[in-house]
């Protein structure tokens, strides 16, 4: 490694590492802010707050990456331009893209890793984020008495305290205890002078110690309660007085349970790319099959054309068709125990014919109106040779008039009958049930390819969000080498900007791509490609050492525009 490189590395390591740091911690207070409700006040150890600290600090990885090499690149490459070390490597005769490389093939290298974290360590972190979120939102509050107030955190029971000390926090004065767990009203009330309360066995149960009080039973006598006997208006009521008692109350439901993490694994976010491809072929094939129930039950609905229905299924449904039928077909000779080479040799002999059958269908299609009109003159000759041979014989030619003209008339008259109000209705309902079959299968299909778009989505947002790292540094760099300004100021300023536009543009062009407006390669990719274009731009000036950021570059500007419009102003004025 030559000095120069590590001159360059060097400057831009310290500030990667730092500014990284701090975009991932600003990042995860954002988003733990959102959820601040559901964790304070759960009685939650440091250990479940550490976890769930530490998963959504690597869920912010994606975000934070891009940030960090825009922010480091400004803040690198304005500390070399501000003590004139860029001057002195160019008046060597070093380029500046000779000067970006050493740090251009480590921003590759960071974009390698960051594709690493996307697709591997981040929806491993996501699952084990939200599914300990979940349990954390499920979790009861901390068990905590106020003085004078009614707590009902506990199932079934209803505790009133009058006086805690600040001496002794499990001393204390006028207790009340409703105890609801017979689901009977306050037929069981203890009330007590003075206790103590503390848990025990882990802080699996809660204790109480009560002095000096009174336990009050309201309710049916013993004999009415064996023999199942409802109670009357005349209930008896119990007291019983005690100098001290103990009541023990279960806390298992305060504890933080684990739930199963197999029911948080669908979420798009918890999948890698190989389980996102495996989600998007299977969506594809449920739009499939959806198209092909509604082919294959058509024909049930549309029972007068049936016979005569020359409309053949579309070609990617009529494949799919084919290849379903040859996978069933492979199951059920593998469940008969037969040999399987065969049917897997047809499996790919189908495959390979689906497109030399639908073009033989084609022709068959095209062919039919022809052999139908042969059909038709075949008749039209049969008929007018039976009309001929009809008048060589007169003796029974008038019959045969008059019994085709009756049957005729009775046809027309079945024809001509006003339909009964049952065929009507019957007509309706199934118009009806038509109607509603096709509405619910255009609605099943579109829902799927919404979520088809969606894993698409996150399928490119894995990929574009590591390769923004190289438009981000492709800005950072040649803009802090024609800034000139160091430190946290200027650099911090233009880089909050662009990761604006950039977060714009994110969030716009999946929009579109999920409304179906642009593809969706193109709504996930917009923000990289317009900011890549951006970054050439940039670098473009900083190799002819562009004064973007100075005011003398533009006065210059608007006095060229100033003489250039004068100049056109005095030969517009000119006679002839």
């Amino acid at each position: 490694m030559k000095k120069i490189d590590k001159l360059v590395i060097d400057a831009f390591l310290g500030p990667f590492l730092i500014t990284f740091l701090v975009v991932v911690f600003i990042l995860l207070n954002i988003n733990m802010l959102k959820y601040f409700d559901d964790i304070i006040g759960k009685g939650l150890d440091a250990t479940v707050l550490g976890q769930l600290f530490f998963y959504f600090a690597i869920f912010t990885v994606p975000t934070a990456m891009p940030l960090a090499v825009l922010l480091s690149s400004l803040i690198a490459f304005g500390n070399l331009g501000e003590h004139f070390e860029l001057t002195a490597i160019k008046s060597a005769g070093i380029s500046l893209v000779r000067i970006l490389r050493p740090i251009f093939f480590f921003v590759v290298v960071l974009t390698g890793l960051a594709f690493y974290a996307n697709n591997n360590l981040v929806p491993k972190a996501a699952l084990e984020a939200y599914s300990l979120l979940y349990d954390i939102k499920q979790k009861k509050p901390a068990l905590e008495l106020r003085a004078g107030v009614f707590y009902r955190g506990i199932d079934n029971l209803s505790i009133k305290v009058n006086q805690k000390f600040q001496e002794d926090d499990k001393a204390l004065k006028g207790v009340i205890v409703y105890d609801h767990r017979k689901n009977d009203g306050n037929k069981e009330v203890t009330v007590a002078d003075s206790g103590r309360m503390y848990t025990i066995l882990n802080e699996r149960y809660l204790k109480f110690e009560l002095f000096d009080g009174y336990n009050y039973i309201e309710g049916a006598g013993n004999e009415r309660e064996v023999t199942g006997q409802r109670a009357g208006q005349n209930e008896s009521i119990s007291r019983s007085k005690f100098k001290k008692t103990q009541v023990v109350f279960d806390l298992s439901s305060f504890k933080l349970q684990t739930t199963d993490k197999k029911w948080f694994q669908g979420n798009r976010i918890m999948r890698n790319i190989s389980e996102l491809q495996m989600d998007m072929d299977s969506l594809k094939d449920e739009v499939m099959d959806q198209r092909l129930s509604y082919h294959l039950s058509r024909p049930t609905h549309f029972n007068f054309y049936r016979t005569s229905d020359a409309l053949v299924l579309p070609p990617e449904v009529n494949k799919h068709k084919i290849l379903k039928d040859s996978l069933n077909m492979i199951a059920y000779l593998k469940d008969k125990g037969e040999n399987t080479d065969s049917a897997t040799a047809a499996t790919d002999t189908t495959k390979i014919s689906v497109d030399s059958a639908m073009r033989k269908r084609q022709l068959v299609n095209k062919l039919n109106p022809i052999t139908e009109r042969k059909k038709k003159l075949t008749e039209s000759s049969r008929q007018n040779r039976s009309i001929a041979a009809a008048t060589d014989r007169p003796t029974k030619s008038n019959k045969y008039k008059a019994l085709d003209s009756t049957a005729l008339a009775k046809i027309d008259s079945v024809f001509n009958l006003r339909p009964p109000r049952d065929a009507i209705q019957g007509a309706a309902n199934t118009a009806r049930q038509v109607k509603s079959q096709i509405t619910n299968s255009n609605s099943s299909i579109e829902n799927y390819r919404k979520e088809l778009t969606t894993f698409q989505v996150q399928w490119h947002k894995i990929w574009a969000s590591s390769f923004a790292c190289i438009a981000m540094f492709l800005i950072g760099a040649p803009l802090g080498a024609i800034i000139k300004k160091g430190g946290l100021g200027v650099p911090f300023l233009v880089s909050i900007f662009f990761f604006i536009v950039y977060y714009v543009f994110t969030m716009q062009g999946e929009k579109l791509a999920k409304q179906g407006n642009i593809s969706v390669a193109a709504g996930v990719w917009m923000a990289d490609v317009i900011l890549f274009c951006v970054g050439l731009l940039f670098l473009r000036q900083a190799r002819v050492d562009a004064r973007l950021f100075e005011a003398d570059f533009y006065s210059v500007v608007k006095d060229r525009i100033t003489r250039w419009l004068s100049r056109k102003r005095q030969t517009n004025l000119k006679p002839g």
